[in-house]
């Protein structure tokens, strides 16, 4: 009992902190790049051919259904407009039956151009509309529970005049990358929007820079071998984040072995290590999905449960194109 109250105790102050807009963050997915256009907007079309994402996130599940995050996207290059189109639609659900959600829907463009022989630059602008919604009646807060009956039903919190609110988002990045390297650099909440529910609360602006390459490790590049794989690739990658005076450090390597894919993250902030991700992959020429796990390695390692999520990836055939354009070479996941 005592030890579901703790969990129960520790949500509520996480909520109550998100309701008030205290130092918002952003949702931060573990398969960065089954997700690209999450990641950074220049993303947009770096495939070529259509590709449609669909991403979902359970983070912490012992904390009563913390947070869960479910995304779908879609992208393509462009012949007449030298770049690549996309859209994402996602939603964040926090608490039990998700007392505090937040969906969006977004659009986004990246110019293509070329540097160098072997190099390209995408440069990716996104604009869309967010809606964040309370349901009062949901929430739990500290001064609710009573260590011996468990919750009073009575808080001394104060109820938002609105529940309901509509904002307008902006997101710009860029992308630079050659045939077996790439880095990029995005920033977020441009325009720093109202998210709160208690007043004018600005959405901090958030900063994410990624860096990796990929290794052929064989004696020769070949496509398949004789037990039907392919060439093994390995790749170290770094992506760091901050928002909201939280820096994140990720240091990831993977190893593509098609159709296999196995991956290793470690995530840590400026003082506390966060988790290690584990990721595994099965990927055919127009179809991908892949599984990862956060094993929690923080403070609140007894109570989260670490975070599973899943991703499905459906790269579509291709229109046939005026001029041949160079795919971004990255990881899958």
């Amino acid at each position: 009992m005592m030890k579901k109250i703790t969990k129960i105790a520790l949500l509520s102050a996480l909520l109550f902190g998100a309701v008030q807009g205290v130092r918002a963050q952003d949702v931060i997915f573990s398969q960065f790049y089954a997700n690209p256009l999450y990641l950074n907007p220049a993303f947009a079309g770096s495939k070529v051919c259509p590709r449609l994402s669909i991403n979902y996130r359970s983070q912490w599940p012992a904390l009563v259904s913390a947070f869960t995050t479910v995304s779908a996207s879609y992208d393509q290059y462009f012949d007449a407009l030298h770049g690549g189109v996309g859209a994402i639609l996602m939603t964040d659900r926090q608490g039990d039956h998700g007392a505090l959600s937040t969906s969006s829907l977004a659009v986004m463009y990246a110019f293509r151009f070329q540097l160098g022989r072997e190099v390209w630059i995408n440069a990716g602008l996104k604009a869309g509309i967010v809606n964040t919604s309370l349901n009062w009646n949901d929430l739990r807060f500290p001064d609710m529970i009573d260590r011996v009956s468990g919750f009073t039903g009575m808080t001394s919190a104060q109820m938002p005049e609105h529940t309901n609110v509509w904002y307008l988002d902006f997101d710009a990045g860029a992308l630079i990358y050659g045939s077996s390297w790439y880095a990029g650099f995005s920033a977020s909440h441009l325009t720093q929007p109202s998210n709160g529910f208690y007043g004018v609360t600005k959405l901090p602006i958030k900063f994410v820079g990624n860096v990796g390459a990929l290794f052929n490790i064989a004696e020769e590049a070949r496509r398949t071998s004789s037990l039907g794989l392919g060439t093994p690739v390995l790749s170290p990658n770094i992506i760091y984040q901050y928002q909201a005076g939280f820096h994140y450090f990720n240091y990831g390597l993977y190893l593509d072995w098609m159709p296999f894919l196995v991956g290793v993250w470690f995530r840590n902030g400026i003082e506390n290590a966060d988790a290690f991700i584990f990721q595994v992959g099965f990927q055919q020429d127009y179809f991908k999905i892949g599984y990862s796990y956060d094993v929690t390695v923080s403070k609140l390692a007894n109570n989260t449960s670490g975070a599973h999520e899943l991703s499905l990836g459906i790269l579509l055939p291709c229109p046939e194109k005026k001029h041949k354009v160079k795919a971004i070479r990255c990881p899958s996941f």
